[in-house]
Protein backbone atom coordinates (compact mmCIF):
# COMPACT_ATOMS: atom_id res chain seq x y z
CA UNK A 1 0.00 0.00 0.00
CA UNK A 2 1.12 3.56 -0.69
CA UNK A 3 3.94 2.45 -2.92
CA UNK A 4 5.71 0.32 -0.33
CA UNK A 5 7.16 -2.96 -1.26
CA UNK A 6 6.21 -5.73 1.06
CA UNK A 7 9.30 -7.45 2.38
CA UNK A 8 8.89 -11.05 3.26
CA UNK A 9 10.36 -12.15 6.59
CA UNK A 10 12.98 -14.37 5.04
CA UNK A 11 14.29 -11.85 2.53
CA UNK A 12 16.90 -9.24 3.42
CA UNK A 13 15.86 -5.68 2.71
CA UNK A 14 18.09 -4.05 0.15
CA UNK A 15 19.12 -0.45 0.79
CA UNK A 16 17.86 2.07 -1.72
CA UNK A 17 20.23 4.69 -3.15
CA UNK A 18 18.06 7.51 -1.77
CA UNK A 19 18.20 6.16 1.77
CA UNK A 20 21.97 5.87 1.49
CA UNK A 21 22.23 9.45 0.19
CA UNK A 22 20.01 10.81 2.99
CA UNK A 23 22.07 8.97 5.60
CA UNK A 24 25.31 10.37 4.14
CA UNK A 25 23.81 13.89 4.03
CA UNK A 26 22.86 13.61 7.70
CA UNK A 27 26.40 12.53 8.59
CA UNK A 28 27.87 15.46 6.60
CA UNK A 29 25.49 17.91 8.29
CA UNK A 30 26.50 16.61 11.71
CA UNK A 31 30.18 16.98 10.82
CA UNK A 32 29.60 20.51 9.49
CA UNK A 33 27.73 21.56 12.61
CA UNK A 34 30.61 20.18 14.65
CA UNK A 35 33.04 22.24 12.56
CA UNK A 36 30.87 25.36 12.99
CA UNK A 37 30.83 24.85 16.77
CA UNK A 38 34.62 24.38 16.72
CA UNK A 39 35.07 27.58 14.69
CA UNK A 40 32.80 29.50 17.06
CA UNK A 41 34.77 28.18 20.03
CA UNK A 42 38.00 29.24 18.32
CA UNK A 43 36.56 32.75 17.77
CA UNK A 44 35.55 32.97 21.43
CA UNK A 45 39.03 31.82 22.50
CA UNK A 46 40.68 34.52 20.35
CA UNK A 47 38.33 37.17 21.74
CA UNK A 48 39.11 36.02 25.27
CA UNK A 49 42.83 36.53 24.55
CA UNK A 50 42.11 40.09 23.44
CA UNK A 51 39.87 40.60 26.47
CA UNK A 52 42.70 39.57 28.79
CA UNK A 53 45.07 41.96 26.98
CA UNK A 54 42.60 44.79 27.67
CA UNK A 55 42.45 44.16 31.44
CA UNK A 56 45.17 46.74 32.34
CA UNK A 57 43.43 49.39 30.22
CA UNK A 58 40.04 48.91 31.84
CA UNK A 59 41.57 48.66 35.32
CA UNK A 60 42.88 52.23 34.85
CA UNK A 61 39.39 53.64 34.24
CA UNK A 62 38.00 55.24 37.44
CA UNK A 63 35.27 53.21 39.10
CA UNK A 64 32.72 56.05 38.96
CA UNK A 65 32.67 56.04 35.16
CA UNK A 66 30.07 53.62 33.87
CA UNK A 67 30.59 54.40 30.21
CA UNK A 68 32.02 51.04 29.19
CA UNK A 69 30.42 47.61 29.38
CA UNK A 70 33.03 45.06 28.37
CA UNK A 71 32.10 41.45 27.85
CA UNK A 72 31.97 38.61 25.34
CA UNK A 73 28.65 37.61 23.79
CA UNK A 74 28.50 34.06 22.52
CA UNK A 75 25.89 34.20 19.77
CA UNK A 76 26.01 33.18 16.14
CA UNK A 77 28.76 35.75 15.76
CA UNK A 78 30.83 35.96 18.97
CA UNK A 79 31.70 39.54 19.91
CA UNK A 80 33.81 41.33 22.49
CA UNK A 81 31.81 44.41 23.49
CA UNK A 82 33.75 47.50 24.55
CA UNK A 83 30.70 49.68 25.12
CA UNK A 84 27.14 49.86 23.84
CA UNK A 85 28.10 50.88 20.31
CA UNK A 86 31.57 49.39 19.73
CA UNK A 87 32.66 45.77 19.60
CA UNK A 88 35.30 43.43 18.22
CA UNK A 89 34.41 40.51 16.00
CA UNK A 90 36.48 38.11 13.99
CA UNK A 91 36.93 38.71 10.26
CA UNK A 92 35.89 36.32 7.52
CA UNK A 93 39.15 34.39 7.72
CA UNK A 94 38.58 33.86 11.48
CA UNK A 95 42.08 35.12 12.33
CA UNK A 96 41.68 38.84 11.80
CA UNK A 97 40.23 41.01 14.55
CA UNK A 98 37.79 43.70 13.38
CA UNK A 99 36.95 46.60 15.72
CA UNK A 100 33.67 48.19 14.61
CA UNK A 101 31.36 50.89 15.87
CA UNK A 102 27.63 51.09 15.17
CA UNK A 103 26.61 54.53 13.91
CA UNK A 104 23.32 55.89 12.65
CA UNK A 105 24.62 55.35 9.10
CA UNK A 106 25.71 51.74 9.63
CA UNK A 107 28.82 50.08 10.96
CA UNK A 108 32.16 51.83 10.75
CA UNK A 109 35.33 49.76 10.91
CA UNK A 110 37.67 51.50 13.36
CA UNK A 111 40.57 49.03 13.12
CA UNK A 112 41.51 45.65 11.69
CA UNK A 113 44.52 43.57 12.57
CA UNK A 114 45.80 40.05 12.99
CA UNK A 115 47.79 41.12 16.06
CA UNK A 116 46.32 41.53 19.55
CA UNK A 117 48.63 44.45 20.58
CA UNK A 118 47.69 46.49 17.51
CA UNK A 119 43.99 46.08 18.18
CA UNK A 120 44.44 46.71 21.91
CA UNK A 121 46.14 50.00 21.00
CA UNK A 122 43.21 50.97 18.75
CA UNK A 123 40.76 50.19 21.56
CA UNK A 124 42.91 52.25 23.96
CA UNK A 125 42.65 55.27 21.62
CA UNK A 126 38.88 54.74 21.31
CA UNK A 127 38.45 54.59 25.11
CA UNK A 128 40.53 57.76 25.50
CA UNK A 129 38.37 59.61 22.95
CA UNK A 130 35.19 58.48 24.72
CA UNK A 131 36.54 59.69 28.07
CA UNK A 132 37.39 63.10 26.58
CA UNK A 133 33.89 63.32 25.04
CA UNK A 134 32.41 62.53 28.45
CA UNK A 135 34.49 65.25 30.14
CA UNK A 136 33.41 67.81 27.54
CA UNK A 137 29.76 66.85 27.91
CA UNK A 138 29.98 67.18 31.69
CA UNK A 139 31.76 70.55 31.38
CA UNK A 140 29.08 71.79 28.98
CA UNK A 141 26.36 70.65 31.37
CA UNK A 142 28.04 72.44 34.27
CA UNK A 143 28.43 75.63 32.23
CA UNK A 144 24.83 75.45 31.09
CA UNK A 145 23.71 74.87 34.65
CA UNK A 146 25.13 78.18 35.97
CA UNK A 147 23.94 80.08 32.89
CA UNK A 148 20.52 78.51 33.33
CA UNK A 149 20.42 79.64 36.97
CA UNK A 150 21.39 83.17 35.96
CA UNK A 151 18.79 83.22 33.21
CA UNK A 152 16.14 81.97 35.65
CA UNK A 153 17.02 84.71 38.13
CA UNK A 154 16.71 87.38 35.41
CA UNK A 155 13.34 86.00 34.30
CA UNK A 156 12.00 86.06 37.89
CA UNK A 157 13.28 89.62 38.33
CA UNK A 158 11.51 90.76 35.13
CA UNK A 159 8.32 88.96 36.15
CA UNK A 160 8.24 90.70 39.57
CA UNK A 161 8.97 94.02 37.88
CA UNK A 162 5.97 93.50 35.59
CA UNK A 163 3.74 92.60 38.57
CA UNK A 164 4.86 95.74 40.44
CA UNK A 165 4.18 97.91 37.39
CA UNK A 166 0.71 96.38 37.00
CA UNK A 167 -0.16 96.90 40.69
CA UNK A 168 1.13 100.50 40.53
CA UNK A 169 -1.03 101.12 37.44
CA UNK A 170 -4.13 99.83 39.28
CA UNK A 171 -3.40 102.01 42.33
CA UNK A 172 -2.86 105.12 40.15
CA UNK A 173 -6.06 104.33 38.21
CA UNK A 174 -8.13 103.97 41.40
CA UNK A 175 -6.71 107.24 42.77
CA UNK A 176 -7.51 108.98 39.47
CA UNK A 177 -11.09 107.68 39.52
CA UNK A 178 -11.61 108.80 43.13
CA UNK A 179 -10.17 112.23 42.28
CA UNK A 180 -12.49 112.54 39.27
CA UNK A 181 -15.46 111.46 41.36
CA UNK A 182 -14.66 114.12 43.98
CA UNK A 183 -14.25 116.81 41.35
CA UNK A 184 -17.41 115.85 39.48
CA UNK A 185 -19.70 116.06 42.50
CA UNK A 186 -21.42 119.45 42.99
CA UNK A 187 -20.47 121.41 46.14
CA UNK A 188 -23.32 122.98 48.22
Amino acid sequence: MWGRKDVKPGEAETQSPLKDAVREARIEAAERSGVVVDLRDADVARLELLNEALDPLFNDIPSGIELFDRGISRGDIPRLWVDVVAHVEMGRDKRQYRFVQDTRYGRAVLAESYEVPVLADAIKRYVARRLVERERALADDAGRGSAHLLRGHEQRHRRWQAVRTFVLGIVVGVIALVALALLATPHP
